[in-house]
């Protein structure tokens, strides 16, 4: 496996503010308010529900919404497990103060691995699969049938799966995963998400038969408050695709490499 030793940029320096019980009241209620409405857009027959959270552009709190529901799901008394699907770039690692472990890339090529090593602190019912070793091939690793055969294992043991993936305007990595998924979660920043970028992204999802399962719209100033009281860095999108481009992570779409 092919390890990353250039130090990732720092989108976010502190985030014990935006998540689960460190929440303000009002943040913690939306995201219960979520956890309910997934009860009608998810099918009621399916076992254990896989639920892709995406954007269209990296910094408008994809992994912070991913952590955070997996969590509600869990303190609801299901038994969920949090998957860090981001595979160029992972944060649920370090937003969850986990050391170096193995991880989903370790399941991936058949390094064994035990359930009770990635069971949280903080709830026993939730468990929290760290990205593991960063491969050079992240979108053929997510589309695979060993990833296919992974999921089907785990819907075995658990009520819920989430899976935070990368934005879907960068790399091609949540379209990849989409045929294994229940639907797709999508996070808006507001102030932050152009609306070109939006419309990119549900064309993007649509084209792959990706079953959206809603929005959520972060950072949001309409109303009694936001999501939460942090503020994210804010970086433009021409700095996003060089940096992926720079590391060999952005995809060129099809229609772009052919006019080149």
């Amino acid at each position: 496996m092919m390890k990353m030793t250039k130090k990732r940029p720092d989108f976010q320096n502190d985030f014990s503010g935006t998540l689960h019980q460190n929440l303000e009241f009002t943040a913690r209620e939306q995201y219960k308010l979520l956890r309910t409405n997934l009860n009608f857009t998810l099918p009621h027959d399916e076992k254990c529900p896989v639920i892709g959270v995406t954007s269209s552009m990296r910094g408008e709190g994809k992994s912070t919404t991913a952590v955070n529901l997996s969590y509600v799901l869990a303190e609801n008394g299901a038994k969920v497990l949090l998957i860090d699907g981001d595979l160029r770039i992972p944060s649920i690692a370090k937003k969850m103060g986990i050391e170096k472990s193995t991880g989903l890339t370790d399941l991936l090529v058949g390094r064994g691995a035990q359930l009770g090593e990635y069971r949280s602190s903080i709830l026993d019912n939730w468990y929290i699969l760290p990205a593991g070793d960063i491969p050079p091939n992240p979108s053929e690793l997510l589309g695979s049938r060993r990833m296919a055969e992974v999921i089907a294992e785990l819907r075995n043991v658990f009520d819920y799966i989430v899976v935070d993936l990368p934005p879907v305007n960068i790399v091609t990595d949540a379209v990849a995963i989409s045929p294994i998924i229940s639907g797709m979660i999508v996070v808006i920043r507001e102030g932050y998400a152009q609306k070109k970028e939006l419309e990119r992204c549900f064309r993007q999802l649509e084209l792959s038969n990706v079953k959206i399962l809603g929005c959520v719209l972060n950072e949001s100033t309409n109303g009694k408050g936001s999501y939460s009281k942090y503020k994210y860095k804010k970086y433009g999108t021409y700095k996003y695709y060089r940096y992926y481009e720079k590391h060999g992570y952005y995809e060129t779409p099809k229609k772009e490499a052919e006019q080149k």
